[in-house]
């Protein structure tokens, strides 16, 4: 277990950083599947793939919330789960086509295996802890049937059983993980570090921020150079600058600020940083599909797919960070509102448009929203130390 009250204690450690290089590739591959397939079927699969990657990474961030990364056995299981994270990624692009049960058995061995390791390590430290992750493994054992029946049964039925798989997965840690017989796990029985959990959730957001130049910058690359190419480029760019400051610049503050103040995190926690950083993570990545979109095809003739994935990212980006600041500090940003309406609005006229100008204008729309907050903050007396 992490030592109490010292100044490792919610430190993040080397080997956790090590973990996240996996979902570097991992989110590049999943770009790589949203971009192949933009149609309705498509969109729906995207989502369970980026559900069922966050939800690995973030029960991974919870576990080694509590053990201590400095001991051999806990650092040999993270490199044992980048391991199998990375067989993980190799199949998330075919996981609806021939590699299905790769992908499958990559994610229940994460899963179960992440949870057996902590049932053994946690036995004879923390009964309570025990008894908790054995409510845990119950429902990811019963998710975990309906992986890996959905990888072998025929390709018509992969879909609803995923899909029936991540509910069981997001509803059981909703109510608690109740059990018959056993009792429901309360938020305060976690004993969670929210500074550690809160800096964890920021640096996955930069390394998804991260992958937005990686597929920018390899299909800028493997292209033509042309004005559109380098307005696209710089347009990506821009929007990637907007999402790290509307996050970083108070946003990530505030939730960290909110979380250290409470005895009891486990709400904030299991809110802000397990369900709402979610969409935070699937709009950056949509982003990213967009910024490929539109420099593959700057000039070409408006497409209901492309104005989806043009606006969606950026729309998707706001509204969790517009939930996030809700729930971290019972903050309804007018700014963040207003990028809503607007990135509706762009959609609304995207027919109009092509896709690079479409691209530039919900660019502009996230610059507007981070400026707005900026002097907002700054009007309101907040100094730089305070900010990211």
């Amino acid at each position: 277990m992490r030592p109490d009250d010292t100044e490792h204690s919610d430190r993040v450690t080397y080997i956790e950083l090590f973990f996240d290089l996996i979902f570097v590739f991992a989110l590049t591959q999943l770009s790589r599947y949203l971009y192949e397939n933009q149609s309705p079927t498509g969109a729906v699969e995207g989502a369970i793939l980026v559900l069922a990657l966050w939800w690995v990474w973030i029960y991974t961030t919870w576990v080694s919330n509590w053990l201590d990364p400095a001991r051999l056995p806990v650092r040999g299981a993270m490199i044992a789960l980048a391991l199998v994270g990375l067989v993980m990624s190799t199949s998330i692009y075919e996981s609806f086509g021939d590699r299905g049960i790769v992908f499958a058995i990559a994610y229940v061995t994460l899963q179960l295996g992440r949870t057996v390791f902590m049932l053994l390590a946690v036995a004879r430290h923390d009964q309570k802890l025990h008894a908790n992750f054995t409510r845990v493994l119950i429902w990811l054992a019963a998710a975990g049937v309906f992986w890996i029946a959905g990888a072998l049964l025929p390709l018509q039925f992969r879909l609803p059983l995923w899909l029936a798989a991540l509910g069981i997965e997001y509803l059981s840690a909703n109510i608690g993980f109740r059990v018959p017989r056993m009792a429901r796990i309360e938020l305060d029985d976690w004993g969670l570090s929210g500074t550690h959990l809160a800096e964890r959730s920021a640096l996955f957001v930069i390394i998804a921020i991260g992958e937005t130049f990686l597929v920018t910058g390899t299909t800028f690359v493997g292209q033509e150079s042309s004005v559109a190419g380098v307005l696209g480029v710089l347009s990506a760019f821009l929007a990637a600058v907007a999402m790290w400051w509307l996050y970083f610049d108070h946003g990530e503050r505030a939730g960290a600020k909110a979380i250290e103040a409470l005895s009891d995190p486990g709400r904030i926690a299991r809110l802000a940083y397990t369900y709402v950083h979610a969409v935070i993570v699937a709009g950056i990545v949509l982003t990213s599909v967009a910024d490929k979109e539109v420099l593959k095809h700057p000039d070409e003739a408006m497409s209901l797919s492309t104005a989806v994935t043009v606006t969606g990212g950026p729309l998707l980006f706001v509204v969790g960070m517009l939930l996030f600041r809700w729930v971290v500090a019972r903050e309804l940003l007018r700014s963040h509102a207003a990028s809503i309406g607007l990135l509706v609005v762009a959609f609304a006229c995207s027919p109009m448009l092509s896709p690079l100008a479409l691209g530039g204008l919900t660019t502009a729309i996230l610059m507007g929203t981070a400026a707005w907050e900026t002097v907002v903050r700054v009007r309101a007396g907040a100094t730089d130390d305070e900010a990211g």
